[in-house]
This record gives structure tokens, C-alpha cells and sequence, in this order.
């Protein structure tokens, strides 16, 4: 069995596309998964099943909360170590790691489009890219930061969800322990 994470974009939000975690984690386990394991509301998933492309695995997921819940989620898949990695390839000093916003990218994108991206530059904010992670530090908050991620996805072409500093601590302890 391998163990893998899934990071599901835009549930629980506002109250839409409510998803109620021990739902989420009863469906999962009916598919196929175990030791279904959620942190907080905002869909982090960490589960064991065999070896399975990402792409199976997402579009597994994908398919099931649009058939219980009525509504399509994007979702990505990584594993333990994929996610460490794009934890330790945080540019940024210590102090600004921990404020950091790390996304997760559906695919590396292209270089020509990454030059394009980093075109934009407002005060206080710096990112970087690299690979399939992206990392945001603004010294005044996510909050109040005039980049979104949606912005990044356009430019780039890709799907992204983003965790902060501490959550992608909790993810990689939680993963740890399967």
C-alpha cells in the first residue's frame, strides 16, 4: 500500500460545495481507499491504497464527490515525498517560510509561460516558481495580497491549490504516520 495525499480546491468555502469530512472520508473508503485520514474542513485527504497513476487517483476522486455531492472539485494527488519536496525547495529564509503560502501546481508549466508570470510584480509580495510548486510571501498577509491564485493560473496554465506553512506541516506529520 502506498500513501498518498489528496488536496481538494474550493470546498467548505463561504458555505458552497459543502463537504462534510466524515462524509468525504466514508466515501473514500468506500471506493477502495484506507486508513482515510482529513485535516480541517479545507479537503486534505491522506489515504493508503495500491500503487495507481495520479491522474486515476484524481479523476477517481473527482468523479465520486461530483456523483455524492453534486458538484465537481478539483483535485490533486501527491505523495508524501512529493510534497516534501516541494516543502524543502522553499526559496524563502526561515522567517519567510513560515508565513508562506505553498500551491500546488497540476503539472510543471512551461518555462515560456513562467517568464510571463513573473512579468507582474507588486510591493511587499514575492513568489517563485519552481517545478510544480509555487511559493507566495507577502509581508502584509495572504489576506491582503493583490496576487491570487488565480492569476497564476491563468498565466501558467494550470490548476493550483495552496496550504499554508502549517497545514503543509500537518500533512506531512499526518502522512508520516500511515
Amino acid at each position: 500500500m502506498k500513501t498518498y495525499i489528496a488536496l481538494l480546491r474550493g470546498i467548505n468555502v463561504g458555505g458552497h460545495r459543502k463537504v462534510p469530512m466524515a462524509e468525504l472520508r466514508d466515501l473514500l473508503t468506500k471506493i477502495g481507499f484506507s486508513n482515510v485520514k482529513t485535516y480541517i474542513q479545507s479537503g486534505n485527504v491522506i489515504f493508503q491504497t495500491k500503487e495507481i497513476p495520479f491522474t486515476q487517483l484524481e479523476n477517481g476522486i473527482r468523479k465520486s464527490i461530483e456523483t455524492h455531492f453534486g458538484f465537481e472539485v478539483s483535485v490533486m494527488v501527491r505523495t508524501r515525498q512529493q510534497l516534501q519536496k516541494i516543502f524543502d525547495d522553499c526559496p524563502f529564509s526561515e522567517d519567510q517560510k513560515s508565513n508562506s503560502y505553498f500551491a500546488i501546481l497540476s503539472h510543471v508549466p512551461q518555462e515560456d509561460l513562467v517568464e510571463v508570470a513573473y512579468e507582474k510584480v507588486y510591493e511587499h509580495e514575492e513568489y517563485k516558481i519552481i517545478n510544480d510548486g509555487l511559493y507566495f510571501y507577502s509581508d502584509k498577509g495572504y489576506g491582503n495580497a493583490k496576487f491570487s491564485l488565480n492569476y497564476f493560473e491563468k498565466k501558467l496554465k494550470v490548476n493550483a491549490t495552496a496550504r499554508n506553512y502549517k497545514t503543509m506541516l500537518k500533512l506531512l506529520s499526518l502522512s508520516a504516520e500511515n
